[in-house]
């Protein structure tokens, strides 16, 4: 099984990027988890551009066309999601491989509910298929825990798990093969 993680925040040291970062080490041997580095490379959603032109968009589109599943983290930002993580989903309101994708949302701060909400609200309304039971709250922001310290703590390493368990259970046994939306070469 082959997860995408994106994450809102483009900081060196964001505990959303330490975070998903985590998640790939913590999952099981047969889930690997990508860590995508496309978020911070995407132009300006602007729907005059072609995204067949742009190789960020590209990149990010076959990523997501090549995931069973995808696992978002983003930090809040004056009660709001992060304008990366916006202008991330933007670029894939039209893209037909997103929707109905297993979606699961990781919150590192409990504080940041507003964020959560609403980016709970733009995956359903882009018809992303939530996965509630892996979506978690997981209160690191302030717990100065690094991307080892997740791994160590058994509290934060097995609710990790658990959510990427839960992810991996939502997911078909034999997904449909789709053929590609987008020119992928």
């Amino acid at each position: 099984m082959h997860i995408l993680a994106l994450s809102g925040s483009l900081r060196a040291a964001s505990i959303n990027s330490s975070l998903l970062r985590a998640a790939a080490r913590l999952a099981e041997p047969d889930v690997q988890v990508h860590v995508s580095h496309c978020v911070g490379q995407l132009p300006l959603f602007n729907p005059d551009l072609d995204p067949a032109q742009q190789p960020a968009v590209c990149a990010l589109y076959a990523e997501v066309q090549a995931a069973d599943a995808l696992l978002l983290a983003s930090p809040e930002y004056a009660h709001g999601i992060s304008g990366a993580m916006k202008n991330t989903l933007d670029w894939l309101v039209s893209f037909e491989p997103f929707v109905a994708k297993p979606v699961a949302v990781l919150n590192a701060s409990p504080r940041a509910h507003l964020a959560d909400a609403a980016l709970r609200e733009i995956l359903k309304t882009m018809s992303a298929e939530m996965v509630e039971a892996a979506s978690i709250s997981i209160p690191l922001l302030g717990a100065q825990l690094s991307e080892d310290g997740m791994l160590a703590d058994p509290a934060v390493s097995q609710t990790i798990r658990g959510a990427l368990d839960a992810l991996k259970q939502a997911v078909p046994s034999h997904p449909s093969l789709q053929q590609p939306a987008f020119p992928l070469a």
